[in-house]
């Protein structure tokens, strides 16, 4: 499908990541490309928010404080709501990445990453352009 063929999208996206730098980061850099977003300083603050079920799509760190990246994927699947995820993360662990994906992760990516690689993420987990 080429991006043409594909519907833009406009988000909502969350963000869900205890560092506040790097979550103010990511809103200011889709708000740039018209993309709308929420931002959550952890996964069970998202988890217990009205965003979990409006959200299109979930950036979501690994290693948080309480809830870890995994386990609110996990509590996702379980309460059967199908929001794409993409799950990110600082530290390099070698098999992590297929890990992820197996989990129900749409995509992974390593910090620090490219705008280029965030926004093909974002395509990728929903299907839509993220640039027009």
């Amino acid at each position: 499908m080429t991006a043409e063929e594909r519907a833009a999208f406009t988000g909502p996206v969350a963000v869900v990541d205890d560092d506040p730098s790097v979550r103010s980061a990511l809103v200011r850099l889709l708000g740039s490309v018209d993309i709308r977003c929420v931002s959550h300083p952890s996964g069970s603050d998202f988890l217990s928010s009205p965003d979990l079920h409006e959200v299109d799509c979930l950036l979501l760190d690994v290693h948080m404080p309480g809830l870890s990246g995994l386990e609110v994927l996990d509590e996702i699947q379980h309460a059967a709501t199908k929001i794409p995820v993409v799950l990110m993360t600082a530290r390099y662990e070698s098999d992590f990445a297929a890990r992820a994906i197996e989990a129900g992760a749409s995509a992974f990516l390593r910090k620090p990453f490219a705008d280029g690689e965030l926004f093909a993420a974002i395509e990728e987990a929903t299907g839509s352009a993220v640039l027009r």
